[in-house]
């Protein structure tokens, strides 16, 4: 089954095709993010004009890259939920039209469950179940127990800020660019110093899976300019003391991430841990989990990180295997949770 996947959640418009749930024969992604860094973020207004214009080229890109004609296509999978509804408006509604216009039928997917997904593909005839998965994510900070593909047990989430949004804003105090992720990262490379700071995680009372950024992104603040401070107060810091306070905020973050996580596997009994979303792309990350937990770590490969087609076309293979088409009354959710069983 040839599947055409369609995701437009946020500021990525990506399409991809796929067969049978895991073979990639093409995967388009044009980024929003050079547009959107002057604003130091999202704009999502714009951000739903720019699918409008990139949307219908990106979609016949990905066919002629997969070196597939329309009639080929079995079916059309799109990421209907969640994300910001202007922009999830572009790729629902594309996707049926495309659905009458071809008459082929489509299905509505779950953006996080297919970041999940991404790491998956290549392992599906033998996944280490059960599993630990996590989504680490400009939107979402997410610890869920898989027991097969679309069976899920929510473990623990974020209470405030998630993490990729951490990241963000961390990245500003530190007059850093957007997309945060990516630029605290590669500062902190640079020498910098993670014990120079004692920076902690917050902990959330009874919820021991839970997760907490907001005081620690408080307390970088005013690390940088000063108690009491807000984002527009002066800079207090030296310029080469900013890597410092990047090593020990991202640090800090990882090793609140790596301890629950140690401790979910014990508490749950599960055999492997499944990565997700942006965040996960960050190599440090990868380098510490590889030297604090013994069992086997699935990471995506490259260009399933970021948002993008290919894990919206192979969730959606799935999805309709259990599930059947969607119905075109299917509408565009900006927030989706994650329940005991199937979505």
């Amino acid at each position: 089954m040839i599947v055409l996947g369609i995701e437009t959640t946020c500021d990525e418009t990506a399409a991809a095709v796929v067969e049978d749930g895991k073979n990639i024969l093409s995967n388009v992604i044009y980024s929003q993010a050079n547009f959107h860094r002057q604003y130091g973020g999202v704009f999502p207004e714009m951000a739903s004009r720019l699918h409008y214009d990139t949307l219908i080229p990106v979609i016949d890109e990905a066919i002629k890259n997969a070196n597939v004609a329309i009639n080929q296509i079995d079916l059309i999978a799109v990421a209907h939920g969640p994300g910001l509804m202007g922009a999830l408006f572009m790729g629902l509604n594309a996707a049926k039209a495309l659905s009458l216009a071809w008459d082929r039928p489509f299905i509505g997917v779950h953006h996080v469950e297919a970041h999940l997904y991404a790491s998956m593909m290549e392992h599906l005839d033998s996944l280490p179940l059960p599993a630990l998965g996590i989504v680490l994510s400009g939107g979402h900070t997410l610890f869920l127990k898989i027991t097969d593909v679309g069976k899920y047990e929510t473990i623990g989430t974020t209470i405030d800020d998630a993490i990729g949004e951490s990241f963000d804003k961390v990245a500003v105090m530190l007059g850093l660019p957007y997309p945060g992720g990516p630029a605290v990262e590669e500062l902190a490379a640079t020498g910098g110093k993670a014990g120079m700071y004692g920076f902690k995680a917050g902990q959330v009372k009874d919820l021991p899976f839970h997760f907490s950024f907001s005081g620690l992104k408080t307390k970088v603040l005013y690390t940088v300019k000063g108690v009491g401070a807000t984002q527009k107060s002066q800079t207090l810091i030296q310029e080469e003391e900013k890597k410092n306070i990047a090593a020990s905020f991202q640090d800090a973050v990882f090793a609140d991430v790596i301890k629950k996580a140690n401790k979910a596997c014990l508490a749950f009994g599960l055999q492997s841990i499944f990565f997700g979303g942006g965040v996960v792309n960050n190599q440090h990350l990868r380098e510490l989990f590889s030297k604090s937990c013994s069992l086997p770590l699935f990471w995506p490969t490259a260009g399933l990180s970021l948002d993008n087609g290919a894990m919206i076309a192979g969730l959606g293979y799935q999805k309709y295997l259990q599930l059947g088409a969607s119905s075109l009354d299917l509408e565009a959710k900006a927030r989706m949770s994650f329940s005991s069983g199937k979505l």
